[in-house]
């Protein structure tokens, strides 16, 4: 491990748009504003889900977890780039930029083998409704959650470890908002190729896998939904999971184009629009669409808010 020796610089200096200074001020109140919404609007979700008892089934379990990835995710970057923003030194320590790739590595993974076990918990009750509360039972869907933490966290160890053995050669100016991966193997002074493909078998493990099982739980359910004969019923159903595939498509979409292809062919300014795509607009989108499109979370809320303004007064 080189990271003792590579620590010996103290910081590194995140670029962001700093040769658009005119971009910083409106980057801020978007960002602020994103951060806003991601923190009401999940932590909202979270006490409904858990308040309510008609909530209390694996779908809204899977929801909270996805709620709490969200804040942790946007939480390990958005606080650093606003303060970076607002002034005129844009640094982060070496250790703070060790800390940040970490878990925002851990938590995007996490997010999105998540997504795969919420497609799957949707086919079940879409295409096995029978079966639905035997096969997702508490013990089953607690495994899930588990194997998407686990799996999540020691994928981050591995692909952290080869980015940050790579030499860098003094170089520490980042041409990005926060530390991630493409972005730090610009610093390398050494060839990257060897690497890259490490890494981008790991992506691909990530990536490809969980959406192209995603992809297939919905031909599935699309197949199912259209035999329905009751026009209501394929309304439902499909108001149901069209939330789940808008989120999705924006995640996977937007991750895919950043992690795999060699950081040396992603041009760096739609690679930091791309970044914060799926790390800060996708988290802020969640909660909006599963609960305005959402029936049963929008019952919820009206069911859960006289409860809690009840018990502030008491």
């Amino acid at each position: 491990m080189n990271w003792a020796n590579e620590s010996s610089t103290k910081e590194f200096i995140l670029l962001g748009f700093s040769d658009r200074p005119w971009l910083q001020m409106p980057l801020f109140v978007l960002l602020l504003i994103s951060y806003t919404i991601t923190i009401l609007g999940n932590v909202s979700i979270m006490m409904v889900c858990i308040l309510d008892p008609k909530l209390h089934t694996p779908m809204y379990f899977f929801l909270i977890n996805l709620s709490i990835l969200d804040l942790c995710y946007t939480t390990s970057t958005v606080p650093h780039m606003l303060i970076n923003i607002s002034h005129n030194k844009k640094t982060i320590s070496y250790g703070g930029c060790v800390a940040q790739l970490i878990i925002f590595l851990a938590l995007g993974a996490t997010e999105c083998l998540l997504l795969a076990v919420m497609s799957l918990d949707r086919y079940v009750a879409i295409c096995r409704p029978l079966h639905y509360v035997v096969i997702m039972n508490p013990w089953f869907c607690l495994k899930m959650i588990a194997f998407s933490w686990f799996t999540g966290f020691s994928n981050s160890v591995l692909q952290s470890s080869l980015t940050l053995n790579m030499p860098r050669c003094g170089h520490k100016e980042v041409d990005h908002f926060f530390c991630e991966v493409p972005a730090l193997l610009k610093l390398s002074c050494a060839d990257t190729k060897p690497i890259e493909s490490e890494l981008f078998f790991f992506s691909v493990l990530i990536l490809l896998i969980p959406v192209t099982l995603i992809i297939i739980s919905y031909g599935f359910i699309v197949r199912a939904v259209l035999r329905i004969k009751s026009a209501e019923g394929r309304r439902k159903a499909f108001g149901t999971c069209g939330s789940h595939m808008v989120v999705v498509s924006l995640f996977f979409g937007t991750a895919i184009y950043m992690y795999l292809q060699p950081p040396s062919s992603t041009s760096k300014d739609w690679g930091k629009m791309v970044s914060l795509f799926y790390g800060i607009f996708t988290p802020m989108m969640n909660p909006l669409i599963y609960s305005l499109r959402n029936k049963d979370m929008k019952e919820a809320f009206k069911r859960v808010t006289p409860t809690i303004f009840s018990y502030k007064k008491k």
